[in-house]
């Protein structure tokens, strides 16, 4: 403790307010527990104010504009003008009206809200340096904790985020003018979905890719639909190739990237941005100090009650490791307060939906046929191709398909998973199957309102069974 410090007591100390934090901090309050949040940036976190809604604002404005000037085929003629400093502004606007309304359900829950940096300063205590010149720092004393710290973007060497031209997702999401040309390197979900944006605005994308396809972890005709997708966009992909440096060109930069054999392209761009992936933020908490104890990538390893190797300690959110997803944060936030709180409560990942907002969107959950087959089961597959659909054929959509993965013997769900329009939204209907042990023939006879896109999800179905009937 720091002499003339505050010092001040609470049941559950929670750092940071992202998704994790925040659904803690009012999970907490909602169970009667005395919860303290510290957050030393905006309410809501990164996903908020600079990641997932943010990208998405600008994923459905680009879309608009590209969509209504390549609709001849539908009769109409439309050659729209995209302004990206109002697509910013209007971004922002949401992004405002999210963070004070998470702000402001904490409060309602009746947390004590704490602007600030908090750091361990041993099992019990906490201590808080307050933002702004003179607001002084304040020790909090706390019978369990929940570490939400989240997660940053990892930075490559000489592709520093300070330098001006080279971009973080963040800044990306901020820029107020269409770079003529835009160089990415990675080739994740991260790098796809900017990738799409800028090419529909109207710039050259290339992007750089040390593996040899893009959206690794998805199976090769996921990934393939929307490779192509992008490349009819004019994005052009340079594969198995690594970003070696950069320097400062003629009108712009030119990044260098580097093939297998040592040969070297040249990539003419006026920004660069980097999206090779995210890092937990533990290196600003002194986990030390609690005990607490970190794997070799700097996460913090949780049991399946969100608790840490000190028991009265949890982790939340990308701080706890892979999914990265907001919406497993979420329900580790409310396992975590309820665990406290001395509710029953567990995780189970069987079920965790994700979801790529690329064109065309991307879902899965559960299993693969490959997984469920090295897992024991005996898959059976059902597919839908999107062209067999009306209503995607209505949306001028016809790549992609819906799969659905079932065990041949019991004729229980697996998993699925969709690259269709609306994917996110279509992968909530097999998450539920999935998370109830559901069967094909429950998602079979379940009636699907005609006609729409989740239309495909019943055809899967009853064609895991053998029993399509439009395709």
């Amino acid at each position: 403790m720091v002499v003339g410090d505050v010092t001040t007591g609470t049941e559950v100390l929670v750092i940071g307010g992202g998704p994790g934090g925040y659904v803690a901090t009012i999970r907490a309050g909602q169970l009667d527990l005395d919860v303290t949040l510290v957050e030393m940036d905006a309410y809501g976190g990164t996903c908020l104010n600079h990641g997932c809604i943010p990208s998405k604002a600008l994923i459905s404005a680009s879309d608009l504009a590209h969509r209504a000037g390549q609709a001849e085929d539908m009769g109409i003629h439309a050659d729209p003008a995209a302004d990206l400093s109002a697509m910013v502004s209007w971004k922002d606007r949401i992004t405002r009206r999210l963070t004070k309304g998470v702000e402001s359900l904490c409060e309602n829950a009746g947390a004590n809200l704490i602007e600030g940096r908090a750091a361990f300063e041993s099992h019990e205590t906490a201590r808080i340096v307050h933002g702004g010149e003179g607001q002084g720092s304040e020790t909090v004393e706390f019978e369990h904790a929940i570490v939400a710290t989240g997660s940053r973007p990892i930075e490559l060497p000489g592709f520093e985020f300070d330098d001006e031209p080279i971009l973080s997702s963040k800044e990306a999401l901020a820029l107020e003018s269409v770079p003529e040309a835009l160089a990415i390197v990675g080739a994740g979900y991260i790098g796809m979905e900017l990738a799409t944006v800028f090419a529909k605005l109207g710039s050259e994308v290339t992007i750089v890719e040390q593996l040899p396809d893009a959206l690794p972890g998805y199976e090769d005709d996921v990934t393939e639909v929307v490779r192509s997708r992008a490349e009819s966009l004019g994005v052009e992909f340079l594969f198995e190739h690594g970003a070696a440096g950069w320097e400062d060109g003629s009108d712009g930069i030119t990044v260098l990237a580097e093939g297998p054999d040592g040969d070297e392209r040249a990539v003419d761009a006026e920004k660069c941005l980097v999206a090779v992936g995210r890092e937990p933020v533990t290196d600003t908490v002194d986990l030390e100090a609690a005990g607490v104890e970190t794997d070799e990538d700097g996460f913090v390893a949780t049991d399946d009650k969100a608790r840490t190797n000190m028991e009265h300690v949890y982790a939340v959110g990308d701080v706890a490791g892979e999914p990265m997803l907001a919406h497993k944060g979420f329900r580790e936030g409310e396992v975590a307060a309820e665990v406290i709180a001395g509710e029953p409560a567990a995780l189970d990942y069987q079920a965790v939906p994700a979801a790529v907002f690329t064109d065309p969107e991307i879902a899965t959950v559960g299993m693969t046929a490959a997984e469920a087959e090295e897992a024991g089961f005996d898959p059976v597959v059902g597919e839908m191709p999107m062209r067999a659909s009306g209503r995607a054929l209505t949306l001028e959509e016809r790549e992609g398909f819906a799969r659905v993965v079932g065990d041949g013997e019991g004729g229980f769900v697996l998993g699925s998973q969709i690259v269709a329009p609306e994917a996110s939204e279509l992968i909530a209907e097999v998450a539920l199957a999935v998370e109830m042990g559901a069967t094909l023939e429950d998602l079979a006879a379940t009636i699907h309102v005609h006609p729409t896109l989740s239309e495909a999800i019943h055809e899967a179905a009853m064609a895991a069974d053998g029993e399509s009937i439009h395709y």
